[in-house]
C-alpha cells in the first residue's frame, strides 16, 4: 500500500511540473525497495559477512515504476544472488562496490526487459551500503 502511494505521489508531483518541462527534458522517477536488502557473502573469517543495502533504480518514464513494483519480488532475488556471490575483499571495497553496482544494474536491466519488452532502467543506485 505504501508503495502505491508513493507511485501515485511521483504521477501527481510530474503532473504538476509538466507545464515547466520542455518536450525534450526527461521527468526521472525513483523506486526503492522496501525494506532493504540484507543478505549474506562469502567472509574470508569464520563467522558469516553480511551485507545491508538501499537500492533505487531510476527509471526517465514514471509509468515505468508500475512494472518495476509488479516485478519487485524477481528484481530483488537477483540482487541477492549477486550479493551473496561476493568476496568480502569485493563487498569492502570501493572499487568493488562499484562492480557490484554496475553487475546489479545490468542484471535488473536484463529482467525488466526480459518481463516487458524494453530496459527501462536508467540507473540503480546503492543509497545506504554497510558491511560486517
Amino acid at each position: 500500500m505504501r508503495k502505491l502511494v508513493l507511485i501515485l505521489l511521483t504521477f501527481f508531483v510530474c503532473a504538476s511540473y509538466s507545464d515547466n518541462v520542455q518536450a525534450n527534458d526527461p521527468v526521472y522517477a525513483y523506486y526503492g525497495f522496501e525494506p532493504d536488502i540484507v543478505t549474506n557473502y562469502i567472509s574470508n573469517r569464520k563467522k558469516l559477512g553480511f551485507v545491508k543495502i538501499s537500492v533505487e533504480l531510476m527509471v526517465q518514464n514514471p509509468n515505468d515504476l508500475i512494472d518495476l513494483e509488479h516485478h519487485d519480488p524477481l528484481l530483488r532475488a537477483a540482487i541477492v544472488e549477486i550479493l551473496g556471490n561476493q568476496s568480502e575483499d569485493r563487498v569492502k571495497s570501493l572499487a568493488g562496490r562499484e562492480e557490484i553496482r554496475r553487475e546489479c544494474f545490468e542484471m535488473v536491466n536484463r529482467l525488466i526487459e526480459q518481463e516487458t519488452g524494453k530496459a527501462t532502467v536508467v540507473n540503480l543506485l546503492f543509497t545506504k551500503y554497510l558491511y560486517d
